[in-house]
């Protein structure tokens, strides 16, 4: 009976334990100006917390920045409120979360988009996106009838032209004739909420002769992936899989898996697993890709599907090297 009552004890005390464990767990996010609700980037985000908060029971603080002046602040409010490990979503926070996590080192902080800071206590995230837009870019020059296609970025910044330098790139290796028309929406943080510029510039690039837009803009996408359905023309969505949005239109979606970053950081932080650093995610890592299902089965045809399986191979393989821009530059193509 002694040995009973114990163990009871044991258990009782264990349970507390692992309670109190998880109330000094609060973890907190803060996502980028275009919003939670994006149907892209930080709708992504969204996903790998709501995965995360299924799984564990565990609500994540949440706030979105409308003041950009304002994120360190943000930052800090959410520190005072009690969070142990805070995400940033987007690299215009880098400044911000390199501040504050120096300010807290007994805190926890992760960054979407971002690999140049150096803080112990900070986890980075970075992506691959030009080996992602190399692969639709084969699929939107395959597509492709009139031999011109679009791109229309968001904010104007080394990363988004990743995009477009690895999605003009691809578009080459299927036919050096291709013309790929460019755009982006302008030079600050409104530039990735803003569909009607995106429909605007979408319609422009439709009449110059393009009959597929690639899209890595945000919530201005929507507009880009409207505009083509109301062309009679093809998208490509970003980030999150947009195939959705407007079944038949949109040819596939490269798809960037920063649910899985929001996901892990909260996951690794909660187990006690929390490592700072950089990680880098590409196609071989399965932080890029794009996306087949149902709503553009029709449109992928089986020579498509097979040449950007081969372009994934040769790329992880090291066969085929993509340029990336943000570490050089001069896009050669």
């Amino acid at each position: 009976m002694r040995n009973a009552v114990g163990a009871l004890a044991v258990f009782a005390f264990s349970l507390v334990f692992g309670v109190a464990e998880a109330a000094d767990f609060k973890p907190a996010v803060i996502y980028d100006p275009g919003g939670k609700f994006d149907k892209s980037f930080n709708e992504s985000v969204f996903n790998g917390i709501q995965r995360f908060t299924e799984e564990t029971g565990v609500e994540v603080m949440e706030l979105q920045v409308t003041d950009e002046a304002r994120r360190r602040q943000a930052m800090e409010r959410m520190i005072r409120r009690g969070a142990t490990v805070l995400l940033g979503v987007g690299f215009a926070q880098a400044d911000a979360i390199n501040a504050v996590a120096e300010a807290n080192p007994d805190k926890q902080f992760s960054i979407i988009d971002v690999f140049w800071l150096d803080q112990p206590n900070l986890r980075q995230y970075s992506f691959k996106e030009h080996e992602g837009s190399y692969l639709v870019g084969v699929a939107a020059a395959m597509k492709s009838e009139t031999g011109t296609v679009g791109f229309v970025g968001g904010m104007d910044s080394p990363q988004i032209r990743k995009f477009a330098c690895g999605y003009v790139q691809g578009a080459k290796s299927v036919s050096g004739d291709v013309t790929v028309l460019r755009n982006m929406t302008g030079a600050t943080p409104a530039a990735w909420n803003d569909p009607a510029k995106g429909a605007e510039l979408a319609r422009g690039q439709i009449a110059g002769g393009a009959d597929v837009v690639f899209h890595a803009a945000g919530g201005t996408g929507i507009g880009v992936i409207r505009a083509a359905a109301d062309a009679g023309k093809l998208s490509i969505g970003v980030d999150s899989n947009q195939n959705h949005l407007a079944p038949g239109s949109v040819l596939t979606s490269m798809v960037k898996r920063v649910d899985l970053a929001a996901y892990q950081t909260f996951m690794d932080a909660m187990n006690g697993e929390f490592t700072a650093g950089i990680r880098s995610l590409g196609l071989a890592e399965g932080g890029v890709g794009w996306a087949v299902d149902e709503h553009n089965r029709a449109l992928v045809s089986g020579k498509i599907e097979a040449a950007v399986e081969t372009a994934k191979r040769a790329i992880i393989s090291g066969a085929v090297k993509v340029h990336n821009y943000e570490d050089d530059s001069n896009c050669p193509f």
